[in-house]
């Protein structure tokens, strides 16, 4: 009989116990502070400096993955590969992504109970003052093993959106890996097309050289037959070796290009050999979509918007500790002072039971986090706006860049012509001996000058596409988000 009603009794406070659970789980539908909506920014209908530019249609042609492949440069292709693998910047922003990615599991670790086991053994000694027996003590043993249940209840949704925020975050910095690519692929390319210019400059020099020499040989005979004065040979040696001089120049900074590529690829400087080949082609056409693409297609874009969602979901976590926290804890175990009868059923023991706490004075220090929280909000929200004004004015920057350079490249191209045939005109004369040599030489020079000029105008012409092509996101696209 006895055993009987203890059975029921058990059984009225495990439905007890689960009625409480079912209805603290039908709160937990609640989840406070503000569903994120994606902030506004300012996107324009078209570019402004479009201008002899195509939109890219679905058909054409669009930048995917290894952008860099549009230059057709093999030797710059097998570079970039290298970047992604072995670019230190690159490995301490994938780290950083990892490290992202495990705070979203600690978070959502937050969603389970917490269960502890631990094991005791205790020898406790007691003085007794009983007067029959002054003086004694009484001793005891006590083995207990005890097993702790906790769980936060997430009634009001802090952990979801401790979880929310903490996915935002690990978003956020995966774009950061993406964006950390980027910026080191694109300073690989620039550095190797500033190195071909380099070596179309030396080139140009060593050719120079070659022309300045036969000048000079052509003036010492001159010389030799009384037709010139010496100042003609100095002239002409000084024009050579001041052109030797801009040549052996031109190595320190292609030494120190090449130094720059091998630590881009993760390189010793020792180990990384750039081939000579100088600039030949022009930059070719870079698709250009439509401004509101860039929203999709840049990393650090995609960042700011998903720092934006990180910090709307902490605001939930800060208006949450306005309410009640509500948990599950129960304690079970095996208690005893015999250690044959320890792990026995007459010595198990157990509680269960909710728990509810409530703050009911903070001198304000939940008002102020959330402030605070709403505060970190609005700062990236104004952070995401202002990369995406960003965004557009680097790409207006080198679409106007392209196409101002193109058509300094078409008047520099007029320009070297004519220097050119300057010098034929002029060394013409000098021979027939209608003018003196001073005029062949700033001739001469003119036309090095203009040719060199012409060079920087085409490294700069693939500098801005290069940049144009960062501008636009690369291959990148926000689907790439995990």
């Amino acid at each position: 009989m006895f055993r009987s009603r203890r059975k029921r009794h058990y059984i009225w406070a495990g439905l007890r116990i689960a009625v409480i659970i079912i209805g603290l789980l039908t709160l937990a539908a609640c989840t406070v502070g503000p569903d994120y909506v994606r902030p506004k920014a300012e996107v324009t209908a078209g570019y402004k400096e479009m201008d002899g530019w195509k939109v890219a249609q679905p058909q054409d042609n669009t930048l995917r993955g290894p952008w860099w492949e549009i230059f057709n440069e093999p030797e710059l292709n097998a570079l970039e590969i290298q970047v992604a693998v072995s670019n230190q910047n690159i490995a301490a922003a994938e780290a950083a992504y990892r490290q992202a990615r495990a705070l979203v599991q600690q978070a959502r670790a937050a969603y389970f109970p917490t269960v502890t086991i631990g094991m005791g053994v205790t020898n406790s000694s007691v003085s007794t003052t009983i007067v029959r027996s002054a003086g004694a003590r009484f001793s005891s043993m006590l083995y207990s093993l005890p097993v702790d249940v906790s769980w936060e209840l997430d009634v009001w949704g802090r952990i979801r959106r401790l979880v929310e925020s903490s996915q935002a975050g690990a978003q956020a910095s995966a774009a950061d890996l993406a964006t950390a690519q980027l910026s080191a692929q694109t300073e690989l390319a620039q550095d190797y097309f500033q190195l071909r210019a380099l070596d179309a400059q030396k080139k140009l020099l060593d050719e120079s050289v070659t022309d300045f020499q036969q000048s000079l040989e052509l003036t010492r005979n001159r010389y030799a037959a009384g037709v010139v004065s010496r100042a003609d040979i100095l002239q002409a040696e000084t024009q050579l070796k001041t052109t030797q001089a801009q040549a052996i120049d031109v190595g320190v900074q292609r030494a120190q290009l090449e130094h720059a590529i091998a630590i881009l690829v993760g390189k010793p400087p020792a180990e990384i050999v750039v081939s000579t080949a100088p600039l030949s082609t022009p930059p070719p056409p870079i698709p250009v979509g439509l401004p509101s693409e860039i929203l999709e297609r840049r990393p650090d874009i995609a960042a700011a918007e998903r720092r934006v969602a990180a910090a709307n979901a902490q605001i939930g976590v800060a208006e949450a500790a306005y309410f009640p926290t509500v948990s599950l804890g129960s304690t079970g175990g095996f208690q005893t002072g015999t250690f044959a009868k320890w792990i026995s059923l007459p010595s198990r023991f157990w509680a269960v039971g909710p728990n509810v706490t409530e703050t009911v004075f903070d001198g304000g220090l939940r008002g102020a986090q959330t402030e605070e929280a709403r505060a970190v909000y609005d700062a990236n929200v104004a952070l995401y706006r202002e990369t995406v004004l960003t965004g557009f004015q680097q790409v207006e920057d080198n679409l106007a860049a392209l196409r101002i350079l193109e058509s300094e490249a078409q008047v520099q191209d007029e320009a070297v012509k004519a220097a050119q045939q300057t010098v034929a005109v002029f060394t013409n004369q000098y021979k027939a001996g209608i003018t003196n040599y001073l005029d062949v030489i700033v001739a001469q020079t003119a036309a090095l000058n203009n040719e060199r000029t012409a060079i920087n105008i085409m490294g700069n012409r693939l500098n801005a596409a290069v940049l144009l092509i960062k501008a636009l996101g690369g291959g990148w696209k926000t689907s790439d988000l995990p």
